[in-house]
């Protein structure tokens, strides 16, 4: 569902009525401008208060009048259960823009009810949590996700857990992809919230305090971060959605759903199927490359051995810094051929993920509450 959600308020939208609260960020007098942040402090994060994240900037227009704006970014989940574990559905949106509502009165803002939830959004985080309870982990998922043949043009990000856990973050000024370890990254908070990924952890530290899992119990998160109000437009057409950009439009599962299945379709489609292939034996790779793919010639049948053999030692990513971008027409039509060999019994790599974000069922801690007793992992 949502997470981060970050809501721009133009001038006549809001009143300031105690402008005390708070505290001068930056200032640039030649450019006529100044900004204003209130934000949650770890003591009320800790003490279970949160809050959103209120900015205010101060410019001069065209005309030399001053005009304010108010940024207001919170994570919805945050704001109405004290944490981003469990997740929200359609009908909670009555009680958190309430929630909401009521934390602006007590950060000395007010705004009319319509004005709040028809607010312009300007950037948005879709996730989901996925629950794995089979035995496998986060780190699993995120290392296939990482092996892709993704645009040199993304800058990608992988930082390495305690407990074998990983992140992994593609990233662009408008938009961001992250799968990341969700228990790693708690517990990373727990050590310092330098480098934790997401904000105001402080507030969800004490969860699974004392308790252990009789079961298997990992979370792999995924979200989509749209950072941009055209970078929203532009996927929401590419789902086929024509929803206004406002903050009662956009909180919607379905579109939520639709958007990570994109997402997770661009990873699928970064996969070739020759990465998923593991022979029995070293030696059965090119004759079953041969065997099942008559129409190929020689030529290309070698060339997808070879690059088989050239994936597994470097991934995609690295073996294409290694070739260099003389030959990029080459490389993508040999990636294209490699998403069509069939080869036998290849493994469905993602289906797990792509399962839960088909039901998209809102994890709820709970229901995993069998799975939480007696593990030292949470102590």
């Amino acid at each position: 569902m949502i997470d981060t959600i970050k809501l721009m308020l133009g001038r006549n939208m809001f009143l300031v009525n105690n402008l005390g609260l708070f505290q001068k960020e930056r200032q640039n007098a030649s450019r006529g401008y100044f900004t204003l942040v209130q934000n949650p402090t770890k003591t009320e994060l800790k003490n279970g208060i949160y809050k959103p994240r209120l900015t205010i900037t101060n410019r001069f227009n065209y005309s030399g009048r001053q005009e304010a704006t108010l940024s207001i970014e919170f994570s919805a989940s945050k704001l109405l259960y004290g944490n981003n574990f469990d997740e929200l559905k359609d009908e909670n949106f009555q009680h958190v823009a309430e929630l909401l509502h009521i934390k602006l009165k007590e950060m000395g803002v007010s705004i009319f009810w319509e004005l709040l939830i028809n607010a312009p959004v300007s950037a948005i985080h879709y996730s989901k949590n996925i629950p794995l309870t089979d035995g496998t982990t986060p780190y699993h998922y995120i290392k296939k996700i990482s092996e892709g043949n993704y645009k040199l043009s993304l800058q990608t990000d992988k930082a390495n857990y305690r407990n074998n856990g990983q992140l992994f973050k593609l990233h662009v000024n408008s938009w961001e992809l992250a799968f990341y370890d969700k228990l790693n990254e708690l517990n990373l908070a727990r050590i310092s919230e330098k480098n934790s990924i997401e904000n105001d952890n402080a507030i969800q530290l004490d969860l699974f305090k004392d308790k252990t899992m009789r079961k298997p119990f990992e979370v792999l998160r995924m979200e989509a971060r749209l950072n941009t109000r055209a970078k929203i437009k532009q996927v929401l057409q590419e789902i086929g959605r024509t929803d206004e950009l406002t903050f009662k439009s956009l909180f919607n599962s379905q579109i939520s759903q639709a958007v990570l299945l994109h997402f997770l379709d661009t990873i699928e489609k970064a996969r070739p199927v020759l990465l998923d292939y593991k022979p029995k034996q070293s030696t059965s790779l090119l004759p079953d490359i041969i065997v099942n793919n008559p129409s190929l010639s020689p030529k290309k049948q070698i060339m997808l051995y070879g690059l088989k053999q050239a994936m597994d030692m470097y991934g995609m990513r690295e073996l294409r810094i290694m070739l260099g971008k003389k030959e990029n027409r080459e490389w993508y039509r040999l990636v294209e051929e490699s998403k069509q060999i069939v080869l036998p019994k290849t493994q469905d790599t993602f289906r797990t993920i792509r399962n839960h974000l088909t039901s998209f069922e809102p994890l709820k801690l709970l229901d995993f509450q069998d799975e939480m007793i007696n593990n030292d992992k949470y102590n």
